[in-house]
C-alpha cells in the first residue's frame, strides 16, 4: 500500500478518443473529414437511431440517441453509416500499441480508452506527464487524424475526470494540489461509479457535487453502498492507490457481456429482439478476440417501473452468433410475457473456456457463415439504437465492460 508520498509523486494518464465510432469511420475514409458524419443503426431507415457523430455534426446540432430523420432535418448533409466493428477494434489496438511505447501499464476502458501509468517512465523519456499526453495526442492525430482528450493526474479516478472536462483535443492536468480546487464543485454523476439511480437517492438527501458526497460520514457511505462507497471517497480525497495494471499480465474475462437503457421503453417482441440482436453482435465479436467459448449464457430485463427479471442457461460452448441469439431469445421468452414495457436489456455469456488451435481455425473457416447470418438479420430487422453512445453502456463501474 502506498503511502500519501508516493501517491503523490504518481503520474496516471487517461486518454480518450473523441467521438470514436465518427472518428474511425473518417480515419479510413479522408474524403468525409470535412463533412458532417454520423454512424447510426441503420442509414437506411430513417427511424434508425445516431450512435455516434463527428465534431462537425455535432455543430449542426447532431445528438446521440437522436433518431435519423430528425438529424437529417436539422442537417441535411449528413453521411449516414453503418458501424464498422472490425475497424473499431483494429484502430483500438494499433492505438494500444502506441501507448505501450510509453509503458506497459496500460489497462483499457473499452475500445476507446485507456488509463497509462508513465510514472517510471519521466526519467528516461525526460518529460513531464503533461508532455508525454500532449505527445500523444500530437502522435494521433498525425497517424490516424483522430484526436486525443487526455487527463494527466496522480490517480486513476482523476485523471479519468481530467479527460472529460475539455473535449475534443485537449490535455487537462489535476495534481495533487489543486484536484479539490477543481474537481469539488462538480456535480456528482461527473465521476465513474455514480450513475443515475445513486445520483438521485444523494441529491435526495441534499448531496449535489462531489465535496459534498467526501463530506459524509463512512458510516452511512457503507449502508448507502457497501464497501465501494467507503473506497470511492478514499478515491476522491486522494488517500487510495489504485494500480493500473500491467498489460501484459492482463487476467481473460470471466465474463462478456452487454447492456442498454434503451432511448424510449419498448414493448414488441421485434423491438426487444433488434435490441437483443445488437448486443449480442458485439459480444460474439468479443468472445472471437479473446479467443474463448461460452458455456452459459443469461438475460436480464428491466421493466419501466425498474423491477427486474432474470433467467440464465447453460449452452454448448460456443462463440457464434447465431447459437447465442438463439439461446437469448429463449431466455427472453421464458421471463418476458411482452405486456409490460422494457426500459433496459443485458445479456451476459459467462463460464468462459479456452479456445484450443482447432477451434481457432473454425472461427476463421466460419467467418463468412457468421457474416451471412448477420446480414440476414440486419436486413430482416435493422438495429435500434440507444440511450447513450456506446462507450458508455455501462457507467456505474470502472469496468464497463466485463
Amino acid at each position: 500500500m502506498e503511502n500519501q508520498n508516493q501517491i503523490k509523486k504518481r503520474v496516471i494518464l487517461h486518454a480518450d478518443i473523441n467521438n470514436f465510432f465518427a472518428s474511425c469511420e473518417c480515419s479510413t475514409r479522408p474524403e468525409l473529414r470535412l463533412k458532417p458524419v454520423a454512424v447510426t443503426g441503420n442509414p437506411k431507415k430513417r427511424t434508425g437511431i445516431i450512435l455516434a457523430k463527428n465534431e462537425i455534426a455535432k455543430s449542426f446540432g447532431v445528438k446521440t440517441g437522436q433518431v435519423i430523420g430528425e438529424a437529417l432535418a436539422i442537417c441535411p448533409n449528413l453521411v449516414c453509416l453503418a458501424p464498422h466493428y472490425d475497424i473499431y477494434e483494429k484502430i483500438s489496438e494499433a492505438l494500444k500499441e502506441i501507448y505501450l511505447s510509453y509503458t506497459n501499464f496500460v489497462e483499457p476502458l473499452g475500445l476507446d480508452e485507456c488509463w497509462l501509468d508513465v510514472t517510471d517512465s519521466l526519467n528516461y523519456l525526460k518529460k513531464t506527464g503533461k508532455e508525454i499526453a500532449d505527445e500523444l495526442r500530437e502522435k494521433v492525430k498525425k497517424e490516424f487524424n483522430i484526436t486525443l482528450s487526455v487527463g494527466v493526474s496522480f490517480s486513476k479516478i482523476f485523471a479519468k475526470l481530467g479527460s472529460d472536462l475539455r473535449k475534443p483535443d485537449f490535455t487537462t492536468e489535476i495534481n495533487y494540489n489543486n484536484f479539490k480546487k477543481i474537481t469539488y464543485n462538480l456535480p456528482l454523476n461527473s465521476i465513474v461509479g455514480i450513475g443515475r439511480r445513486l445520483e438521485k437517492k444523494f441529491n435526495s438527501i441534499d448531496v449535489h457535487t462531489i465535496g459534498d458526497f467526501v463530506k459524509l460520514e463512512d458510516n452511512y457511505l457503507q449502508d448507502l453502498m457497501g464497501i465501494n462507497g467507503v473506497r470511492l471517497k478514499q478515491d476522491l480525497l486522494g488517500e487510495r492507490f489504485v494500480p493500473v495494471t500491467d498489460y501484459y499480465s492482463l487476467p481473460p474475462p470471466k465474463s462478456i457481456g452487454n447492456g442498454t437503457t434503451t432511448l424510449n421503453d419498448i414493448i414488441k417482441r421485434e423491438d426487444i429482439l433488434k435490441v437483443a440482436f445488437f448486443l449480442i453482435e458485439k459480444i460474439s465479436k468479443r468472445l472471437i478476440n479473446h479467443v474463448v467459448l461460452a458455456k452459459g449464457i443469461s438475460v436480464t430485463v428491466k421493466r419501466n417501473d425498474l423491477k427486474t427479471f432474470h433467467a440464465s442457461k447453460k449452452i454448448l460452448p460456443t462463440c457464434e452468433i447465431k447459437d447465442l441469439i438463439s439461446n437469448a431469445t429463449n431466455l427472453i421468452d421464458k421471463i418476458w410475457n411482452y405486456r409490460y414495457p422494457i426500459r433496459a436489456l443485458r445479456i451476459k455469456c459467462f463460464n468462459l473456456i479456452s479456445a484450443n488451435y482447432r477451434q481457432i481455425s473454425m472461427f476463421d473457416d466460419n467467418k463468412k457463415e457468421l457474416s451471412e447470418v448477420l446480414d440476414k438479420i440486419n436486413k430482416k430487422y435493422g438495429k435500434i439504437m440507444l440511450a447513450s453512445d456506446t462507450s458508455k453502456f455501462i457507467n456505474t463501474s470502472q469496468h464497463p465492460q466485463e
